[in-house]
């Protein structure tokens, strides 16, 4: 839990300086996130404990150079592998896109069912009813889960509604319970 904490804290403290230097911080981790879950190779360097902060530096300056970041994003990088915490790096990179949406009024969210793809009359009223709930613009994309019997969940930020078939039956039980 500490570890989430420390991240968001990292997330926030990166934005504002990008904003300040006129950097878009949250497009250039996704290039470099990007880069990462593409190379095995450079993923191993980076996180695994085998190769120094030296070797890993060295990586940075390099993948820098070559996708072109910005010096705050460079010298972000370098510090993290100085204070041994470049294992961050992806939860950081997950709290700066929350971040980044929430500024520019925008929430990603997750619907989750079982069928292949969610129902179009179903997905086009949960958006207007979140739209008109959290006043943002929701993006909302599907997954399936095999662990709902029917119906779907949906989830934004901290809000999640269960209309799923387990969720009543689980109301229902916990109703004859309480008589």
């Amino acid at each position: 839990m500490k570890s989430k904490h420390v991240s968001r804290a990292y997330a926030l403290s990166i934005y504002e300086l990008g904003e300040k230097e006129k950097v878009d911080s949250a497009k250039e981790l996704t290039t470099l996130t990007e880069a990462i879950n593409h190379s095995n190779a450079m993923e191993n360097v980076l996180f695994l404990s085998v190769f120094t902060p030296e070797e890993k530096s060295d990586i940075v300056k390099k993948i820098s150079q070559k996708l072109k970041l910005s010096p705050l994003i460079e010298k972000f990088l370098l510090f993290l592998i100085q204070e041994n915490r470049i294992g961050l790096l992806p939860q950081i990179f997950k709290d700066l896109i929350v971040i980044d949406d929430d500024r520019k009024g925008f929430l990603r969210g997750t619907i989750e069912g079982t069928e292949d793809k969610v129902d179009g009359i179903f997905r086009e009223k949960i958006l207007k009813y979140l739209e008109a709930k959290l006043s943002s613009k929701i993006e909302l994309n599907y997954k399936v889960n095999n662990h709902i019997t029917a119906g779907y969940k949906v989830t934004v930020g901290d809000l999640q509604l269960d209309a799923s078939l387990d969720s009543q039956l689980e109301k229902f039980k916990e109703s004859l319970i309480t008589l």
